[in-house]
């Protein structure tokens, strides 16, 4: 896949946080029936061109590569772009791997059949741009195809309280919701200027652990954004209480008599 010019690709690729930090494989593995099913609905074919953008440790590239297709993956963490390789390589698949953003993508203008991301452009700053960017990306007659998750599920709730956690730490204000990437009628209002059509699809994914315990405790050693939250409200707050109420939260979903299980759901949106 042809990239755009060196001035492009050679500018520094910077994050809110770094993404690679802990072991952010181990979430990446919980994920992978979501990406597989990503895939299979955005359908790229042989000899397609395929952007994932906010590839991670590169599995929604690499099942688009086992379909034949031509795939970059794109992330601002250089620890994940190196695993992302090595499982490349190990699958012996076809797969290219380059630091960016959302926002700011290493391809041509109209050099993507097929804009994917997995949770990924719903962690990027600025929506507006990530869209600008992809529809710059995309091919006459390509499509995009993203998920995001749905309010409600306990992990998305232990999410929003450890980010009230940091704020409240920090003494920082509330500012602007953030954008609504489950909202159809947001989404759809995001890429009209652009007059691409939006139509959605409602998933749902289980995750499983030994416990809830168990699996707060993974996910404190493992995702950077809770290993993130978490040194924050240990430095300057009551980081035993925070853990408390996240334990709580997962409990209180938990669909299991013998262990942990709890259902996320979730939507694909594709854009086209």
């Amino acid at each position: 896949m042809d990239i755009s010019g060196p001035a492009r690709s050679a500018r520094p690729v910077r994050a809110a946080f770094d993404w690679g930090i802990g072991h952010y494989e181990h979430t990446a593995a919980d994920l992978l029936p979501a990406v597989r099913r990503l895939v299979e609905i955005a359908e790229p074919e042989a000899g397609e061109r395929v952007v994932d953008v906010g590839c991670g440790t590169g599995s929604a590239a690499l099942a688009a590569a086992a379909r034949g297709a031509t795939v970059v993956g794109v992330d601002p963490a250089a620890r994940l772009l190196a695993l992302a390789r090595q499982q490349a390589a190990a699958s012996r698949l076809d797969a290219e791997f380059m630091a960016g953003t959302a926002a700011e993508l290493p391809v041509e203008d109209a050099g993507a059949d097929v804009v994917l991301s997995s949770f990924g452009v719903i962690f990027a700053p600025d929506p507006r741009a990530a869209a600008a960017e992809f529809e710059r990306v995309l091919a006459p007659g390509g499509r995009i195809a993203f998920s995001a998750w749905l309010p409600g599920s306990p992990i998305v709730e232990m999410n929003r309280l450890a980010a009230t956690a940091v704020r409240d730490v920090l003494g920082i204000k509330p500012g602007p919701a953030p954008f609504p990437w489950h909202d159809e009628a947001a989404i759809a209002k995001l890429f009209v200027p652009y007059g691409l059509r939006v139509t959605v699809h409602r998933e749902r994914l289980t995750i499983t652990a030994t416990s809830a315990a168990a699996y707060l405790a993974l996910r404190s050693r493992s995702h950077p954004l809770t290993i993130t939250e978490l040194a924050v409200v240990d430095r300057h707050g009551d980081g035993h209480a925070l853990r408390a109420q996240l334990l709580e939260t997962l409990e209180n979903g938990n669909e299991s008599d013998t262990a942990y299980r709890t259902t996320s759901d979730y939507l694909i949106a594709m854009v086209r």
